[in-house]
C-alpha cells in the first residue's frame, strides 16, 4: 500500500509510522507547547518594542524563535491529523472466549479472527465490566461502570426488556462516539444497540444512538431474543407471561362457572354483575396481552437512523443486510477518519444462521452461527483492505461477556464455551462470565503476534480510542478505564489497573488485585451464585444465575484464588495453604472501601416504571398499533400491500 505525500508516492516505513503514531498519542501536548511558544513570542516582541531597538544577536534569536513557533504551530497539528486512524470496533454477542481458534479451540473454524490475532495483539485477561448485554455495553461506550449511569439493577430486571420502555443510557453520559464526533470523525453504529430509545414520547429519541454521538445508525435498537423467531418458545419475561396467562384462564373459568350457574338457576346473580366481571377480565387480558402478545412486532425491528425500516424484522436476511450496510459505510467514508462500531447480532439466541452454514460445524447450530460470524467478519476486513485502509485502521474485536451456558434446546447446547474458566453469562464474579476475547490490530504500529496477559477491561477501549483520535477523556466524572496504547505498543509492561471490581447488577461479587511487584493476580469472591443442580457449573432451569437473594452464597471469610497459578478458580486458598491469605484479604478489602467512596446515587434506569412497556413510546412503522413494514432491495421501508 502506498500513501501520497506532497504529490509523491512512497512506501511507508513501519518504524517511522510507529514513531509517528507514538507522537500522535499526545497531540494536545504539542498544541500546548505551540501555544506556550506563541505567548513567549508575543511577550518577547512587546519587550523589544518597549526597548525601542534590539541588539543584532537578540534580533537573530527572535527570528529563530519565531520560525520555531510557526513550525510547531503549523506542522504539528497537521501531523497528528494525518495519522489519526480509522477505528473499527467489532463486538460479538454472547461469544465465549473458548469459541475461537486463537484462544485454544481446535474444533470450530474461525480463520479470519485467528488471522487478526496473528497479525495483531491478543489479550488473554480481557474483562467485561458486567456479565449481561445492556450494562456491559453501557460500560464499554462510556468507559465507566454501568451503575454510575444507573444502567444496572439492584434487584429484578438486569437488562432492558422493551423498545418501548423509558429507561436507557442517560443523555448526560459521554460516549467515545461523541468525543470522536467532536474531533471530526464520521461515527457509525451498525447492529445491536440495546441502550434504550425514547424517554417521554415516541419521537424524542433521547437514548437513541444519534443522541449519543453517532452520525449514522442501522440495526436493532433492542436485541435478538427467541421471541424474534416464531418457531421458538417465548423469552422476554416468559415466567411472568405464563403466570398472567394462568390467571386469565383461572378468572375466565370462574366467570363461566358463575354464568352457567345463573343460567341453570343454581346461583342468584344479576346479569349486569356477570357482564361487569367479563368486562373486567377482558381489560385485564388486554392490559398484558397488548405487550406480551406482540413481542416480536414491538421488539424485533430494524431502524435506519430515526426511522423504522422493518417491523417485524425478517431474521433470515438480517446478516446480509448488516454486511451490506457495513461495507457501504466503509466505502462512503474511506477518505476518513471514521469510527465504525459493528455490534454483531451473532451469536445470541435464536442463532439465526443462513443455509450456507447450517450443519457445517462440529457443534450444531451454535457452532454454525460462530463460523458464519467469522465469515462475516472476514468480509468486513476484506472491505477495509480493498479500500486501501488496512494500514490506517485500528481494529478491535471482543465479546460483550461470556458464553450463555444455560441456553439449551433439549440436549443441544445453544450457548458458548468459556474454555477453562468457571461460570458464564450473568455471573459477575466467575471468570467465565466476564473474561472475553480482546484482539487489537494496526499494521506497522502494533507489533504482530504479541500476547499480553495483563488484566484489562472493556472500559479501557473508551480512553484508548479517544487518545488515538487526539481527544481528551471527560474530567468531570469518574472514568474507570485506562488507555491501552502504552501496553499495546510495548511502552509499558504492566496494566494500569491495580484493582478491578466485578459486579453482578449493583452487587459487588468479586475484586481482583494485580500485585505488580510479584506479578500475582489475586481474586477475592464475596458472593457467588448457587449452581443448579449442585456442581453443574451453571444455573440450569433459570435464564441466568441470580445476583442476590436465596440463589447466592455470601462468603465470610471470602474465597481467595491466585489466578496466576489457578486461572480456572478450582482451588480456593486458605490461611494454611497461603501465607499471604490475611494480608491479601485485608489489602483488597481496603481497596473495595476506597472504591465505594467513588460511588454516588443516580436515577435507576432499570426501575419498574422505566422497564414497563409504554405504547406511547413504541417505535412504529406506520400508524400505531398497526405497525408493519419491510425493506425493499434498496433499504427503504415499504408498507404491506404497496
Amino acid at each position: 500500500m502506498t500513501r501520497m505525500k506532497e504529490g509523491r508516492a512512497h512506501t511507508p516505513d513501519p518504524a517511522a509510522e510507529r514513531a509517528e503514531a507514538l507522537a500522535l498519542t499526545e497531540p494536545r501536548r504539542g498544541v500546548r507547547r505551540a501555544r506556550s511558544c506563541a505567548l513567549g513570542q508575543r511577550s518577547t516582541m512587546r519587550a523589544a518594542a518597549r526597548r525601542g531597538r534590539a541588539a543584532p544577536a537578540a534580533r537573530d534569536s527572535l527570528l529563530v524563535l519565531l520560525f520555531l513557533c510557526l513550525l510547531l504551530k503549523t506542522c504539528e497539528p497537521k501531523t497528528a491529523n494525518a495519522f489519526r486512524p480509522n477505528i473499527l470496533l467489532i463486538m460479538a454477542d454472547d461469544l465465549g472466549i473458548g469459541d475461537l481458534g486463537c484462544y485454544g479451540n481446535n474444533t470450530l473454524r474461525t480463520p479470519n479472527i485467528d488471522q487478526l490475532a496473528e497479525e495483531g495483539v491478543r489479550l488473554t485477561q480481557h474483562l467485561a465490566a458486567a456479565p449481561l448485554c445492556t450494562p456491559s455495553r453501557a460500560a464499554f461506550l462510556t468507559g465507566r461502570h454501568s451503575f454510575r449511569s444507573g444502567m444496572e439493577a439492584s434487584n429484578g430486571y438486569r437488562a432492558l426488556q422493551w423498545n418501548a420502555g423509558s429507561g436507557g443510557l442517560p443523555e448526560n453520559e459521554t460516549t467515545f462516539a461523541r468525543i470522536l464526533q467532536q474531533r471530526g470523525y464520521a461515527t457509525g453504529l451498525i447492529g445491536k444497540w440495546h441502550q434504550g430509545v425514547n424517554c417521554a414520547s415516541r419521537g424524542d429519541h433521547c437514548h437513541h444512538p444519534l443522541n449519543h454521538g453517532f452520525d449514522y445508525f442501522y440495526g436493532m435498537p433492542f436485541t435478538l431474543t427467541n421471541d424474534c423467531d416464531p418457531g421458538r418458545p417465548p423469552e422476554v419475561d416468559a415466567a411472568l407471561r405464563a403466570q398472567l396467562w394462568g390467571y386469565t384462564q383461572f378468572l375466565a373459568l370462574g366467570i363461566l362457572t358463575v354464568a352457567a350457574g345463573k343460567t341453570c338457576g343454581f346461583i342468584s346473580v344479576s346479569g349486569r354483575v356477570v357482564t361487569g366481571m367479563a368486562c373486567m377480565l377482558f381489560l385485564f387480558f388486554i392490559s398484558w396481552y397488548s405487550s406480551f402478545g406482540f413481542v416480536r412486532r414491538w421488539n424485533c425491528v430494524l431502524m435506519r437512523n430515526h426511522d423504522v425500516t422493518e417491523q417485524p424484522m425478517v431474521l433470515e436476511k438480517t446478516a446480509s443486510l448488516m454486511l451490506k450496510e457495513a461495507v457501504s459505510y466503509i466505502e462512503r467514508h474511506k477518505h476518513g477518519p471514521f469510527l465504525l462500531f459493528l455490534s454483531l447480532l451473532h451469536v445470541h439466541i435464536p442463532l439465526v444462521t443462513t443455509s450456507a452454514f447450517l450443519g457445517k460445524s462440529q457443534h450444531g447450530l451454535y457452532g454454525d452461527n460462530v463460523e458464519e460470524m467469522d465469515w462475516l467478519i472476514g468480509k468486513i476486513l476484506n472491505a477495509i483492505e480493498d479500500n486501501g485502509l488496512k494500514n490506517s485502521t485500528f481494529t478491535y474485536f471482543t465479546s460483550d461477556h461470556g458464553g450463555h451456558l444455560e441456553a439449551r434446546d433439549g440436549h443441544s447446547q445453544l450457548g458458548g464455551w468459556n474454555g477453562i474458566y468457571k461460570g458464564g453469562k450473568g455471573m459477575g464474579g466467575w471468570e467465565g462470565g466476564i473474561r472475553v476475547p480482546g484482539i487489537f490490530h494496526w499494521p506497522g504500529v502494533l507489533p504482530a503476534g504479541r500476547v499480553i496477559g495483563e488484566p484489562t477491561s472493556l472500559m479501557d477501549v473508551f480512553p484508548t480510542v479517544v487518545q488515538l483520535a487526539g481527544g481528551e477523556v471527560p474530567q468531570d466524572r469518574v472514568i474507570d478505564g485506562h488507555s491501552l496504547v502504552p501496553l499495546l505498543q510495548g511502552a509499558e509492561a504492566r496494566s494500569a489497573h491495580e484493582f478491578l471490581f466485578h459486579y453482578c447488577g449493583q452487587h459487588l461479587h468479586a475484586a481482583r488485585w494485580h500485585q505488580r511487584d510479584s506479578g500475582s493476580v489475586w481474586k477475592v469472591h464475596y458472593t457467588t451464585p448457587q449452581f443448579h443442580p449442585e456442581g453443574a457449573g451453571a444455573c440450569y432451569g433459570r435464564g441466568v444465575c441470580p445476583c442476590s437473594g436465596e440463589g447466592v452464597t455470601h462468603h465470610r471469610p471470602p474465597l481467595l484464588f491466585d489466578l496466576s497459578r489457578d486461572p480456572s478458580e478450582a482451588r480456593p486458598l486458605t490461611p494454611d495453604s497461603e501465607p499471604l491469605y490475611h494480608a491479601v484479604i485485608a489489602r483488597v478489602g481496603a481497596a473495595v472501601s476506597e472504591h465505594r467512596h467513588t460511588l454516588s446515587p443516580v436515577p435507576q434506569q432499570f426501575s419498574t416504571s422505566n422497564i414497563l412497556w409504554k405504547p406511547w413510546l413504541q417505535p412504529c412503522c406506520g400508524h400505531f398499533p398497526f405497525c408493519s413494514c419491510h425493506e425493499d432491495g434498496d433499504g427503504t421501508p415499504r408498507m404491506p400491500g404497496l
